[in-house]
């Protein structure tokens, strides 16, 4: 999208406001998927926690799209979008067995990964399929926060702990049809990637019914111009070649999974905020714009840094500014940008705000969090409305009956 579209979007639905370019969303898609051409079976789940708006999802859906869930309200809306539930993987961590049960119960792949919900889903269910995932301890990304799978994670099941992985699946008899694994987001080493690959493909060996390999995703998009990116063609070219050849020695032709979201949707997203004020102290100008981490919380919690733009004057003389919110918080969008000289009321524009920006926003200060808009073959389409104040009251009970006036006390004589 253009300055010249995004103003007349924000003129047309008001500042604050999240803006997705579909054309970006489907062109980042078929680049991933043609990275991978020479893989007979590839399939895309997309992550939807990235970006869950409903209307994204169906646009997902009519691009073949399968579906990443981490929550059991993210299974439900990948089915309301219209994906069948075989296109659904459900990848918990740390939730209960009867949130997994109830999952299995609308017929999604199930994906495990800790050994205490392993032996009680299985000891329970050993018929239904189960993807495990396993943690490589390998870190492919270039962020500690985002990096899952150094030993000290969380997630999935440590390779130190496949003895007793498979004295689990022996006992119970389980049908383990597919390993996964996800190093984290940003991966820079395309050859550190390829290594936490092998230790998968070597995991693998030891279940004979797979159906799949997941090897997650991370892949890291450009947040400035000459920002270093993945090499998915690189990536494709190399993991596609090994991929080939362990299903040649596995004896069956495995489907090779991915699950991004960041890669799908980030470039695709637009933040517009309006400034509220610009303000001169003794040192810094601060450009004060209608939001703050409510709205758009990753500069502040990740470190992460969006570019912004003025549109409102895309030729005027560049200023140093810092940009910040209207929150009661330190919320620093970026310190001594550049940016085109601002004015009160101007737009500016957040780029690559299209993954882990609305989905992580909040109602801190109770602020609304702001609408969405799908930039759709030329057309603005809302897909989301701007919250009000009775979606600020919505679910709260008012006890005002509680707490009457203060009586007074009668004094004694």
């Amino acid at each position: 999208m253009n300055p010249t579209d995004l103003l007349k979007v924000a003129h047309e639905f008001d500042a604050p406001l999240y803006v997705y370019d579909s054309a970006k969303i489907v062109s980042q898609y078929n680049r991933l998927t043609n990275a991978f051409k020479n893989v007979g079976n590839l399939r895309l789940n997309y992550a939807a926690k990235a970006l869950s708006n409903i209307s994204i999802l169906r646009l997902m859906n009519g691009l073949g799209s399968g579906l990443d869930t981490v929550s059991i309200q993210e299974v439900k809306l990948g089915l309301m979008a219209g994906f069948k539930p075989e296109c659904i993987i459900y990848t918990p961590n740390g939730v209960s067995l009867e949130e997994i049960e109830e999952a299995a119960a609308l017929g999604v792949q199930i994906n495990i990964d800790n050994l205490s919900i392993l032996e009680q889903f299985g000891s329970k269910h050993p018929d239904i399929p189960v993807c495990i995932r396993i943690n490589p301890h390998v870190m492919a990304g270039g962020n500690s926060n985002i990096s899952v799978g150094h030993i000290d994670s969380k997630f999935g099941i440590s390779i130190h702990q496949i003895p007793h992985l498979l004295r689990i699946v022996e006992l119970t008899n389980m049908n383990i049809n597919g390993i996964h694994m996800h190093t984290g987001s940003d991966i820079l080493d395309i050859d550190v990637f390829l290594y936490a690959s092998e230790i998968l493909f070597e995991t693998a060996k030891n279940f004979k019914n797979l159906e799949f390999i997941d090897f997650g995703s991370g892949f890291k998009v450009p947040y400035r111009e000459g920002d270093i990116q993945t090499n998915v063609e690189e990536l494709g070219k190399k993991l596609a070649q090994r991929f080939n050849e362990f299903c040649e020695e596995y004896g069956k032709e495995l489907t090779l999974a991915f699950e991004p979201g960041k890669f799908l949707v980030s470039e695709a997203g637009y933040f517009l905020a309006k400034v509220n004020v610009v303000k001169q102290t003794t040192s810094t100008v601060f450009a004060s714009v209608d939001s703050g981490f409510n709205h758009l919380i990753r500069p502040m919690l990740y470190g992460a840094s969006h570019e912004i733009v003025n549109i409102s004057n895309t030729s005027g003389r560049e200023r140093y500014y810092s940009v910040v919110g209207y929150i009661c918080e330190t919320d620093t969008f970026g310190n001594n940008r550049r940016i085109n000289e601002i004015s009160e009321g101007d737009i500016l524009c957040f780029k690559n705000a299209g993954a882990y920006c609305f989905t992580m926003a909040s109602n801190y200060n109770s602020r609304y969090r702001p609408a969405e808009v799908l930039w759709h073959e030329g057309k603005a389409h809302l897909i989301r409305e701007r919250e009000n104040f009775d979606d600020i009251l919505h679910r709260q009970i008012d006890v005002k009956g509680l707490f009457g006036s203060k009586k007074e006390k009668v004094p004694t004589k």
